[in-house]
């Protein structure tokens, strides 16, 4: 699964279903994720939502409302175009 998310961030940002929903993951200056930044992401993400989805709960109190790997790994999710 892991190797799903890492492969489609550092190729475009998108996953399948992010291209649905018209979002896509990016580094704070704005570019493509690299290996080692998805791979950060990811393990942050599931550790997260092992922790009884903190991860996701803390975006009703970030003040940006970023996930928790997000504004640890340094990224971000913005809409596209």
């Amino acid at each position: 699964m892991g190797c799903y998310f890492i492969w489609f961030w550092t190729h475009g940002g998108q996953t399948l279903a992010m291209q649905t929903w018209k979002i896509r993951v990016v580094t704070l200056d704005g570019s493509k994720l690299d290996k080692r930044k998805a791979i950060t992401r990811y393990l942050l993400a599931v550790t997260g939502i092992l922790f009884f989805g903190i991860g996701v709960f803390w975006t009703l109190i970030d003040r940006d409302h970023q996930y928790l790997h997000d504004r640890l790994a340094g990224t971000l999710i913005v809409k596209v175009e």
